[in-house]
């Protein structure tokens, strides 16, 4: 029963992991449906199973912080502040080729901390060519800067990223454990890899006069992934009073965040917060706070998809799956802390750029834990550092690793900005990764080496 059970839980598992590789197919019905028939199996194959275990089996702390976030940020794109941020810099640095880039790819990297990686891709893209269509500058080099340092931005915060929000509940870390033990990594990082960007293909494109191939001769290409999004590119400055109000109750909900251990608490009243802030026009003519139609604004799949996850983890569990993984990794670890950070870096970079980083780092989770506990006892700090390195740089091993990178592709599609195609993007992409991870693997010899 327990080795059938074992078939049709990795069975789902497969299926699910089939249904993210594959684009054009709907990933959340795949989900949802494993996520049903693991449950049914495992409540038919495994004694003593109970609903209410499987309902607690979700982190519910994780998904309402996810509904209050992604309501913030649609709350944001409804009012046009973060495309306000991008036509500011545009507007400022025009001129100046290399200001631009170093500008535009910095403040979209320090957003995508913040942010949603496709909701940066979405809000900058339109503006960068917008922008270098009337410089008549090729759009392709800064585009792959804003995109291969989005991967970067989501190692500085505990919520830069879906997969960053799991490991910092799970593990109770603080923004101030990001900002102390990964922020220089971030830094060093993201600089470098502007500056190589810079030197190596900007250079190369500051004489080119570039002129989208179809502005003339065929209409913009039809966008095919994320419908989901508005495109939007601001041409008149947005009201300074939106602006300034929204800025400052983002300052107060960082601030929030970074003081507040409580993240389902801090998102609940940030999205209460932005909801007061942003009052809306009813029937009657009275402007008043409308929770319920932010709330329609949001995306709720990666919502729904993370459930599905938590429920076929607690399959795994349930099939003694986990404890199997538990023990192969405990068969096959090294000694030595620096070599055992060093395979967790490499392993879970590699996973993340074939497979997508969302279930990849649910399994890591257990896996960990068991790593930093007794009686084997590995100290914490570096093995959770190369955990959400590897995590989050694998992104840029492959475009579809990343949704930003799918994202940028489509983008430049639709706006003819064709020198930035799939196979630059895998090649740049592809190198920068496994620069990231070298330098990744440094950070931590030198980490360890001076503090452990």
């Amino acid at each position: 029963m327990l080795l059938l059970l074992q078939i049709i839980v990795i069975s789902c598992f497969i299926v699910v992991i089939i249904a993210l590789f594959r684009e054009k197919s709907d990933f959340l019905y795949y989900s949802l449906v494993a996520m049903l028939v693991a449950a049914a199996a495992t409540f038919l194959l495994s004694p003593g199973v109970s609903t209410e275990e499987v309902f607690l089996a979700v982190d519910w702390e994780v998904i309402f912080f996810l509904v209050s976030l992604f309501t913030i940020v649609a709350i944001l794109e409804e009012q046009y502040v973060f495309q306000e941020v991008a036509r500011r810099i545009t507007t400022k640095f025009s001129t100046n080729t290399r200001k631009f880039f170093w500008v535009i790819c910095l403040i979209s990297t320090v957003s995508a901390a913040f942010i949603e990686d496709v909701s940066v891709a979405v809000i900058f893209i339109p503006m960068i060519i917008s922008t270098s269509q009337k410089m008549k500058i090729n759009p392709a080099p800064i585009l792959l800067g804003m995109t291969i340092c989005i991967n970067l931005a989501s190692t500085l915060t505990p919520f830069g990223s879906a997969e960053n929000i799991l490991i910092a509940n799970h593990f109770a870390l603080s923004s101030t454990w990001f900002f102390t033990n990964l922020s220089i990594y971030f830094v060093v990082g993201t600089l470098s890899t502007l500056f190589l960007l810079d030197r190596f293909i900007l250079k190369k494109h500051l004489g080119d006069i570039w002129i989208p191939h179809c502005e003339e001769n065929e209409e913009p290409q039809e966008i095919e992934h994320y419908e989901e999004h508005e495109l939007v590119i601001l041409e008149e400055p947005l009201d300074k009073k939106i602006f300034y109000k929204n800025i400052i109750g983002l300052g107060i909900f960082f601030i929030l965040l970074i003081f507040i251990q409580n993240i389902l608490f801090v998102g609940l009243l940030g999205m209460l917060l932005f909801v007061f802030i942003n009052p809306r026009r009813n029937a009657a003519g009275k402007r008043k706070p409308d929770i319920s139609f932010y709330l329609t604004k949001v995306d709720f799949k990666l919502v729904f998809f993370f459930i599905s996850l938590f429920i076929l983890v607690f399959s795994f569990e349930k099939a003694g799956i986990i404890a199997l993984l538990e023990y192969f990794v405990l068969a096959i670890t090294p000694p030595n802390l620096f070599l055992l950070c060093v395979m967790i870096l490499v392993i879970t970079s590699v996973l993340s750029g074939l497979l997508d980083n969302v279930p990849v780092t649910i399994l890591f989770i257990p896996i960990i834990e068991v790593l930093t506990a007794p009686p084997i006892e590995f100290s914490t700090i570096p093995i959770m550092i190369a955990f959400i390195l590897g995590i989050n740089l694998g992104g840029n091993i492959l475009p579809q690793g990343s949704a930003a990178d799918m994202m940028t592709l489509d983008l430049s599609k639709r706006y003819c900005a064709d020198d930035l195609n799939y196979r630059r993007l895998l090649k740049v992409g592809g190198l920068f990764a496994i620069y990231h991870i070298v330098l990744g693997i440094g950070y931590l010899a030198i980490l360890i080496f001076l503090f452990f």
